[in-house]
């Protein structure tokens, strides 16, 4: 049956009535001519619903030539559209593109028959079940991002006309339990242990690694913002250090920032300094990139749990609380912008040797 006997047009540019009484928009996709349905057959209810399609087909150029979108797109389809999206946004750091990278990567890891199926089929039922199996191979974090991209997808597909409604909406994010560092986080003795332990090592790198792993925790700077600390950076007359991050994306939050240098990180970057003898205030204090391994091997020859490059970072911020130090001003110094309130919430604890310290300084004596 032909177009013209099965659809009549309504006068209004793109919009068709079939002989059923339905309304349909008139479209070109990837320049194929189609027809898709407005569920309507009330003409007031069509316009607007025809002017939404019309705006959202305004922006496939954007798409790329290459990129076809039908009423059967399918999850390889959806996930192109959302890397591209994620990959050309000028205004996400080249770290955060990668981050954002990972978490489409998970999703075809734990979902891989994802990128067959049709947008249009794919039921809560899927969602959840696609949910069950894969917060148990990844972090609540982690499982939480993959859920805001898996809703960003069927958005796209609403969007795009091929559905009505987002199946995701109805999957339930995971629970981010904050960590128990009171029970991770060495003591200030058993740290001195473990950085002796790391020195005492017979690589060739050893002295380095202590270096890097004492510089961390002195300074409570992110491993990806240490990398780029210069010998110019560090101001023994003012006891700061000018923290910049990449020098393309910058810090995590964009901004510089600058910390106190401690005592112990003063004595740490003259002894540095005195070893290394850098040619140029251009040069990096740290000379590795990692010290995870070692680190490793440190702990367990020691005897205490394995810690990260980030625990250091507890670390420093937990030691500053201690010793009396307010949360807003942690908080700062660690490069957070929301005045204490993550600080708070990570290191509000405290660990039981101090905790029972405090305690005997409570007293209902009169």
């Amino acid at each position: 049956m032909s177009a013209s006997k099965t659809w009549t047009f309504s006068g209004i540019p793109h919009l068709y009535r079939h002989q059923k009484g339905t309304y349909y928009a008139r479209l070109s996709i990837g320049g194929k001519p189609t027809f898709r349905s407005l569920k309507t057959k009330v003409l007031s209810v069509a316009k607007p619903q025809l002017n939404e399609i019309l705006q959202d087909n305004a922006h496939r150029d954007e798409l790329g030539k290459d990129t076809v979108i039908t009423e059967k797109m399918t999850g390889a389809e959806a996930l192109v559209i959302r890397e591209s999206q994620l990959q050309n946004d000028p205004s996400t750091k080249k770290s955060t593109k990668r981050y954002w990278k990972e978490i489409v990567g998970l999703i075809k890891k734990t979902w891989p028959d994802f990128a067959a199926l049709e947008m249009r089929r794919i039921s809560v039922q899927h969602c959840e079940q696609w949910a069950g199996e894969a917060v148990k191979v990844m972090s609540a974090t982690r499982f939480n991002n993959c859920l805001l991209i898996l809703k960003s997808l069927f958005k796209i597909a609403i969007k795009q006309g091929v559905r009505r409604t987002n199946p995701a909406l109805e999957v339930k994010r995971a629970k981010v339990r904050p960590k128990d560092l009171s029970g991770k986080l060495p003591s200030k003795s058993h740290f001195k242990e473990w950085v002796a332990a790391l020195r005492a090592a017979r690589g060739w790198t050893s002295q380095d690694r202590a270096d890097f792993v004492e510089f961390l925790a002195y300074t409570g700077m992110r491993l990806g913002e240490s990398k780029f600390v210069l010998w110019k950076h560090c101001d023994f007359s003012k006891g700061e250090f000018l923290v910049l991050g990449d020098p393309t994306d910058g810090t995590k939050n964009g901004l510089f920032r600058r910390i106190p240098m401690i005592a112990a990180a003063r004595e740490l970057l003259e002894k540095m300094k005195a070893r290394s003898k850098p040619a140029s205030v251009d040069e990096p204090v740290i000379r590795v990139k990692s010290a995870y391994a070692a680190m490793g091997r440190a702990a367990n020859k020691i005897g205490i749990p394995p810690l990260s490059h980030h625990d250091l970072r507890h670390l420093f911020a937990t030691i500053c609380i201690e010793s009396g130090v307010d949360i807003p001003t942690v908080s700062r110094w660690l490069g957070h912008r929301d005045g204490g309130i993550l600080a708070m919430k990570v290191y509000g604890h405290l660990r039981n040797e101090h905790s029972l310290a405090a305690a005997t300084r409570v007293s209902f004596a009169a």
